[in-house]
């Protein structure tokens, strides 16, 4: 009995240690998000699939658009996203209203207003007649949702120009497709220009640039890529691999020599013609983006610290609280050796 039970012991010990080096193996699922596509990297990741040498085999990936940031701060919490692609606005009211105190910023999506690099424009019609800010008085400005970063900017200009946003102007909630027709058929004075939207042609041939975001807030770390710190401690490995995958993807689409490439993959995602893209998608005339990802944290509390004096935030945040950018700082280093 004592060699039977000894026999029994052995087998379920054994059963045991398979069972968990089988779980061990299995590799992570990483959920991450996206808004618009091409402009996020999460959107782009999976058309270079060769380019991505642990792709499942120390993780999978499973990609959702959202409407907008806020949904994003609501899977967030529900343990529904790994991953968030937030505004920094959107980050600061997580913190904020949902209370992710163990919410960390781990990279970069793209920034606005750096030297040499695009920023968002605010167009006005050429015949409206408006030729400063302060003509701006009395006139209906559209915005894509009121707290945003492009809405925040804006609001942020007409106090520099001392007009109150919630007086001197009317502002009126759109979704950016919309918004060259609104201005086109005189519903607003004025519209912010964001990539890819901004460089439509039927927009350029009637408006031209007011003024541009940096001319309101400085340089703006716009989007951020986030994920909760436990979730982080819990798949350190598997993200190494995975931010080392997706700077391989960054680097090809950053290449001039992929330009063209580049230029046919984001027609076909977007179904647009390849020449609302050419000459511009991830060049300087594009939205700056970090080759290894490291978003600019002194931008970011700069940000903040703005949206805090426009009356979007009660609570004074410190982002390097907030920030970890140990995994990808790794994962740039393995790509160096």
């Amino acid at each position: 009995m004592r060699l039977i039970r000894s026999a029994l012991a052995a087998f379920f010990v054994a059963a045991f240690a398979c069972t968990a080096l089988s779980a061990q193996a299995e590799p992570v699922k990483i959920r991450l998000s996206y808004v618009v596509p091409v402009a996020n990297w999460s959107s782009l990741l999976l058309t270079k699939p060769e380019l991505m040498t642990h792709l499942n085999k120390s993780y999978t990936l499973e990609v959702a658009r959202f409407q907008g940031t806020p949904p994003m701060i609501t899977a967030l919490a529900s343990d529904q996203l790994d991953i968030g692609d937030l505004a920094y606005s959107s980050l600061a009211l997580a913190i904020q209203n949902a209370g992710l105190e163990d919410l960390r910023v781990i990279g970069d999506d793209f920034q606005d207003g750096v030297p040499g690099y695009y920023s968002d424009e605010y167009f006005v019609r050429n015949d409206s007649g408006i030729k400063t800010v302060e003509d701006l008085k009395g006139k209906v400005l559209g915005t894509n949702a009121a707290g945003s970063a492009v809405d925040i900017a804006m609001r942020a200009m007409l106090r520099k120009h001392h007009l109150d946003d919630k007086k001197d102007v009317t502002i009126v909630e759109a979704a950016f497709p919309n918004m060259t027709a609104m201005l086109q058929e005189k519903k607003v004075d004025l519209i912010p220009g964001v990539p890819p939207f901004a460089f439509n042609p039927a927009l350029r041939a009637m408006a031209h640039p007011l003024f541009l975001q940096k001319d309101a807030v400085g340089r703006t770390q716009m989007i951020i890529w986030t994920a909760r710190a436990s979730w982080l401690k819990k798949n350190r490995s598997a993200m190494v691999d995975f931010m080392e995958d997706t700077m391989r993807v960054v680097h090809w689409f950053l290449d001039p020599k992929n330009h063209d490439a580049v230029v046919e993959i984001a027609a076909k995602m977007t179904k647009t013609p390849p020449t609302l893209w050419q000459g511009w998608v991830f060049t300087k005339k594009d939205d700056y983006r970090s080759p290894d990802m490291l978003p600019d944290l002194r931008a970011l509390q700069a940000n903040i610290e703005t949206q805090r004096e426009m009356g979007f935030l009660t609570k004074d945040i410190k982002i390097a609280k907030y920030a970890d950018l140990s995994i990808v700082k790794e994962a740039a280093a393995r790509l160096k050796q």
